[in-house]
């Protein structure tokens, strides 16, 4: 209302009102993306917004619990988490009410999610998250379906210019152990490796320094990677981890031969929850990454590899959406007309007031008016 106050209007920072087109947009590409997981077998879950507080901080949940909101819960005098990630709820759905199902377990999932701050590359604070979950497989196999399957349904919605990024996270934790690097100096590698500072990683020394720089070196094209993990003159606890590495490498390779495919056997953030291979998603020309995921445990210990998916990334790699073909129904304008119309694939916009079609249509964004007989364009003027 144009007497109301502009505060009024005004949103906390990190949330905005998904407006036309952009809200049917992400409808739409949600719709797709779960439905590109379905085809393979994966069922559709829907957890709550909030449940219990210790149950969203189980496994995979405990690193998420700074981004938590919480709230008392008025009925049971307990606190309550709004969710900040899925992945905590869907490994609870597995363990406890789809226990005795049989395995591999297959769920697919959407919605939203909220938390308590967002970062200089994802501002936002509220955003759709879509993803998948494989439950109950240790084979590298089921590794590889998650990531060809999110990929694969990147590239259906209409993303150009995909990449994956490989990223083994127990890799460096397994060298700095194998060395016997102090608690402390493996805190310093882990920071030269975040900051990409191959200098405060001389200063480690010894052969674990030399291991790490090598480590910041071969980050980037997958098969120039490889060949220099393959070659990697380990400590016996990391050399299992950079086989799985090198074995992804080869079995993506072979399977999506046109896929952009980097490494960086070095990375971690964000993926402390990872027990295994794990892997991120980028568009050409995008900063902020499209998805991630990898393979964890649940509370329970079972294994699970998966991936999310984060639409307000999405949208932007996305191109504009289209002008819909919409066109306007003057006044009086026979309802089984519309109805035919619809059937056709146009989306109908219907008059109450007689006065010039044309005029209307175009003050309402319709791009055709009926005529009586046919969908006439309508012009600019």
């Amino acid at each position: 209302m144009a007497d109301q106050p502009l505060d009024r209007a005004l949103l906390p920072a990190g949330l905005a009102d998904g407006l036309p087109p952009f809200a049917e947009q992400e409808a739409r590409a949600i719709e797709r993306l779960t439905a590109e997981f379905a085809a393979e077998g994966y069922q559709r879950v829907k957890p709550p917004l909030v449940e219990f507080e210790d149950s969203l901080l189980t496994g995979p949940g405990a690193a998420l619990a700074p981004q938590m909101f919480r709230l008392m819960d008025p009925v049971s005098q307990r606190m309550m988490g709004v969710r900040a990630d899925f992945t905590p709820q869907i490994a609870r759905i597995a363990w406890s009410r789809l226990g005795n199902a049989p395995r591999p377990l297959r769920l697919c999932y959407a919605g939203q999610v909220l938390r308590v701050r967002g970062g200089q590359v994802r501002p936002e604070r509220q955003f759709a998250q879509v993803g998948l979950e494989l439950i109950g497989a240790e084979a590298m196999a089921a590794d590889l379906e998650v990531l060809l399957l999110a990929a694969g349904a990147l590239g259906a919605v209409g993303i150009a210019g995909l990449s994956v990024d490989l990223v083994q996270p127990t890799l460096v934790p397994a060298i700095c152990r194998g060395h016997g690097l102090t608690v402390e100096a493996t805190a310093e590698a882990r920071a030269a490796l975040d900051q990409k500072d191959g200098g405060r990683l001389a200063r480690i020394g010894g052969r674990a320094g030399d291991v790490l720089r090598t480590l910041l070196e071969a980050a980037g094209p997958a098969d120039r990677a490889r060949a220099t993990l393959a070659k990697l003159d380990l400590p016996a606890e990391a050399t299992s981890d950079r086989d799985r590495l090198v074995r992804m490498i080869e079995l993506t390779r072979s399977a999506a031969p046109d896929l952009a495919l980097t490494v960086d056997p070095g990375e971690y953030r964000g993926f402390e929850y990872e027990t295994g291979i794990a892997f991120a998603f980028f568009a050409k020309g995008l900063a902020a990454e499209l998805g991630r995921g990898g393979r964890y445990r649940l509370a329970g210990g079972e294994t699970a590899t998966g991936a999310t998916l984060y639409m307000d990334s999405v949208l932007k790699a996305l191109p504009a959406p289209a002008a819909a073909r919409c066109v306007y129904l003057p006044a009086g304008t026979p309802r089984r007309q519309a109805v035919e119309l619809r059937r056709q694939g146009w989306r109908t916009v219907a008059g109450f007031e007689p006065g010039d079609a044309a005029a209307e249509a175009r003050r309402l964004g319709c791009s055709h008016v009926w005529d009586g007989s046919a969908a006439r364009e309508v012009g600019h003027g």
